[in-house]
């Protein structure tokens, strides 16, 4: 902290964005916006790509029905979680700088909460998130329709042995993790505080992704991100993802809530602001 020109009280060494409109039509004659919408839609397309290619080309190839398999072979659970996350930091670091690098309904949902985008352009970060990622896994389907269904196409489903009751759990406690980290490693006083120590934002973000994956693919395959459930889901098109698919929306969503409130109100005292204006305002 630094104190002000007349020497007496402290000035924050860090300037909070102000909050974003919760509507701005002016949004919509900008080109800037529908770039942005352009640049979800291809990184979530990629990310779905991506993840769902490997984690087919992991179960055919330790298959223990296939010709040739090998059970130790393949990238295993932790290939499968690095793939995931890598290509988190990747496509956050490509597009950060366009649209903020969401790639993921839960995170636009979070950072709306904090009046840190509007509106309308959360829903239209969740349209362009969600059709990308139907278009991804479409992609995937098309290289190997018999692979594809055969190896369950990628999508998130309850496993056996654990309840819905669990898998919620799982859902909301990842999606906290995904979505505080996004706040924490974006957050203006962190950077100012720690400017000694250079962090990449899009690293400590995928490597949350990573460790959230080890933890809950043996649970949920680890959904966290309402639009690469529901991608996976509409091209497998099988009854079991889609009963399942309340978890990966309701879960994430709750995670997302909770992190913005923790946050806000708790870490960075946003109630204890609004309750000290509130109380200025009354004995004025």
């Amino acid at each position: 902290m630094t104190k002000d020109d007349s020497g007496s009280s402290p000035a924050k060494d860090y300037h909070d964005p102000p909050s974003v409109p919760l509507m701005d039509p002016h949004e919509l004659t900008k080109w800037s916006f529908y770039r942005a919408l352009i640049a979800e839609f291809i990184a979530t397309f990629l990310f779905l790509y991506i993840t769902v290619l490997t984690v087919i080309g992991y179960k055919s190839t330790t298959d223990p029905a296939a010709l040739n398999a090998d059970q130790c072979g393949g990238v295993g659970i932790l290939g499968i979680a690095w793939a995931f996350g890598g290509m988190i930091f990747v496509l956050v670091y490509c597009t950060a700088g366009i649209s903020g690098g969401h790639i993921n309904p839960a995170v636009t949902f979070g950072l709306f909460l904090a009046r840190k985008v509007s509106l309308i352009r959360a829903i239209m970060y969740m349209v362009a998130q969600c059709l990308g990622a139907i278009c991804g896994v479409g992609l995937v389907k098309a290289f190997n329709k018999s692979l594809y269904n055969r190896y369950g196409g990628g999508a998130n489903e309850l496993a056996a042995g654990y309840s819905k009751g669990t898998g919620l759990g799982a859902e909301i406690i990842g999606t906290f993790v995904l979505v505080y980290t996004v706040f924490s490693a974006t957050d203006p006083k962190r950077s100012a505080r720690d400017s000694h120590i250079p962090v990449l934002a899009p690293l400590p973000i995928g490597f949350a992704v990573f460790m959230v994956h080890l933890a809950t693919i043996p649970i949920t395959g680890t959904g966290i991100n309402p639009a690469r459930s529901l991608g996976a889901a509409v091209i497998y098109g099988k009854e079991k993802a889609w009963d399942d698919q309340w978890i990966f929306w309701v879960g994430p969503l709750v995670g997302a809530t909770i992190a913005a409130f923790y946050h806000q109100f708790i870490l960075r005292a946003g109630a204890v602001k609004a309750f000290a204006s509130f109380r200025s305002s009354t004995h004025v």
